[in-house]
């Protein structure tokens, strides 16, 4: 990586050679094949690259180059069919299911475009839900803490029915968010939200990024939000052809 330029502020460039020695996610040549009417298939071919703390990275492309599968496969939640990834230090490939649902309860957070909200928890049991299945005393605390710090203090006891696509995705982020997780993964997070609402939605990912130095691995479509990221890594036919 480029060291950080002299002009900047003393704090980002410390943050930035944090950056440089902290690895959190790396593929080794990735492969996911399936079989089709038409034989075995490649949805992801032999991606390889490496992503260290407190960067933020778009994974962009054509509707069919394989941008999901690879984020479920970076994330633990599908097997490569070959390849190897390492998550916040643990090889992925070595764990079996149980292993890999720990980790991702550990170390890792979500944000989907459907938001995922558990519809008989209130926002504040949402968000809460991560942090009680790990068995933390502070969780109530903890849950309207970060609700507030995205803008929903006064929403907390309302259904995600209750709430309107904006109010249920900042559920979605303050859920993702609360745990302090090594990496955030986020399939098309703006792809439900309209121009407005999409825009104070990624402010507030990249504001939380900043704070907490996740990591930020998202799938998108949004030119603009793609290059509100460090990084851009783009995909081609399950291959990677830029970085």
């Amino acid at each position: 990586m480029i060291a950080p330029p002299r002009s900047l502020p003393r704090r980002t460039s410390e943050r930035l050679t944090d950056i440089q020695k902290e690895s959190v996610l790396k593929a080794e040549n990735l492969t996911k094949q399936v079989n089709s009417p038409e034989g075995l298939l490649t949805i992801v071919d032999s991606v390889s690259f490496e992503v260290f703390r407190g960067e933020s990275v778009a994974i962009v492309g054509a509707s069919g180059a394989g941008k999901s599968t690879l984020l479920a496969l970076l994330a633990g939640l599908d097997s490569p069919t070959s390849g190897r990834v390492w998550l916040a230090g643990a090889d992925l490939t070595q764990l079996d299911e149980d292993g890999r649902a720990r980790l991702r309860a550990e170390r890792v957070g979500f944000v989907f475009q459907s938001f995922h909200l558990v519809p008989a928890l209130t926002a504040l049991e949402n968000v809460m839900l991560p942090l009680e299945l790990a068995g933390r005393r502070d969780a109530r605390k903890s849950a309207i803490d970060v609700l507030t710090h995205v803008g929903l203090k006064e929403r907390v006891g309302h259904y995600p029915r209750q709430l309107s696509g904006g109010e249920q995705q900042r559920v979605a982020l303050a859920r993702a968010f609360v745990t302090r997780p090594a990496v955030l993964f986020a399939d098309e997070p703006t792809g439900n939200l309209d121009t407005a609402t999409g825009d104070r939605t990624t402010q507030l990912l990249f504001d939380m990024n900043r704070d907490s130095h996740t990591t930020i691995m998202l799938v998108t479509h949004d030119r603009t939000l793609a290059q509100r990221c460090g990084r851009i890594l783009t995909m081609d036919a399950g291959r990677l052809t830029g970085d």
